[in-house]
């Protein structure tokens, strides 16, 4: 049996995906990111206003140059990151322009997850905040991540090391603990790639556990996911991660097969069953962080930053997915 909060997220979720579908799809083609955008309403405990979100994606449109990717799709979906993040949208994404070119002056380059990277430097960023050392200490962490696994890292990397540099850490000790966790969980049985290097991030952001307690957690949710007959894809990987941040995560294997599984049923989602189970382990997550012990263990910027990570993963891969079905050249702003 599902708890009541989780079963009024997956409701709120179907309604809003139907809404968007019936409303967007001659704008967006691909299905998941309208999946994507309104499990970001549901997750965030955001109301969902579709004439406020047209309205802020049409803003957007009309406010960058002709080649910007903010023209296509990407549009809607940083529209929705502004409205559930801030109460004057318009405003923050002048501000997020700002921080994109700052950031492509200081050495990112031009082009989709360096809006992405934007936008979670915005979301963690104060009002008037300075962010030229934030930028330059998210460009370390990124060059860090690339000496490590200069095949495996990319620009789609960028967003996650803006998360990581919000968390404060020495840059050189949060790369030597990424890699601890990546080298330690391809030994039992991780597979080695750019999953597991997502995973072994989101580890880091975790400062309150053991480092060997989060692998064992791993571990068991992995073996736990098998034995009910979830396979342990590699895209699944910061799913697990998510799950090894609760104690009791294990216990939650069940309510995501339950959740995963009402969603595979409906004729608008069965064609979508590896977003089913991501968005099914999203909604529980967020579901926890009104838990008065998520709070009182200091879990709740965690949980939020990571599925802010997820939020900025989902768009990387869709983005990369149009960017390898266009013929277009550059990224204009």
């Amino acid at each position: 049996m599902l708890s009541e909060t989780m079963q009024q997220k997956l409701a709120d979720y179907k309604s809003i995906y139907a809404y968007l579908k019936e409303k967007l799809k001659w704008k967006v083609s691909d299905p998941r990111t309208l999946m994507m955008i309104a499990s970001m309403y549901v997750v965030n405990n955001r109301s969902f206003d579709y004439n406020r979100l047209l309205n802020l994606s049409d803003y957007i449109k009309d406010n960058v140059g002709f080649f910007s990717t903010l023209k296509s799709y990407q549009r809607f979906t940083t529209a929705a990151t502004l409205d559930i993040r801030f109460e004057q949208p318009h405003e923050k994404f002048q501000e997020l322009i700002s921080i994109y070119e700052n950031m492509v002056a200081r050495g990112f380059s031009r082009g989709p997850f360096t809006y992405i990277a934007a936008l979670a430097m915005l979301s963690g960023g104060q009002p008037g905040a300075d962010y030229g050392n934030n930028i330059e200490r998210s460009l370390r962490i990124y060059k860090g991540m690339k000496e490590k696994h200069f095949f495996l890292t990319s620009a789609s990397d960028y967003p996650l090391a803006v998360l990581l540099a919000n968390r404060g850490e020495q840059s050189e000790q949060l790369i030597q603990s990424i890699e601890e966790f990546y080298q330690e969980l391809s030994a039992n049985g991780f597979r080695k790639g750019n999953h597991l290097q997502f995973l072994s991030h989101i580890l880091s952001l975790e400062k309150g556990t053991d480092p060997k307690v989060l692998i064992e957690r791993c571990i068991r949710l992995a073996d736990a996911f098998r034995e009910i007959g979830i396979k342990t894809k590699p895209m699944y990987y910061p799913q697990i991660g998510m799950l090894a941040m609760l104690e009791d995560g294990e216990n939650e294997v069940k309510t995501i097969q339950i959740a995963a599984g009402q969603l595979n049923s409906e004729r608008l989602f069965k064609w979508h069953k590896d977003m089913n189970f991501i968005i099914s382990v999203n909604c529980l997550m967020s579901s926890k962080m009104p838990d008065t012990i998520v709070i009182e263990t200091g879990m709740y910027p965690i949980i939020e930053a990571i599925i802010q990570a997820q939020e900025a993963a989902m768009v990387a891969i869709m983005a990369s997915t149009a960017a390898d079905g266009s013929s277009g050249g550059g990224d204009g702003s």
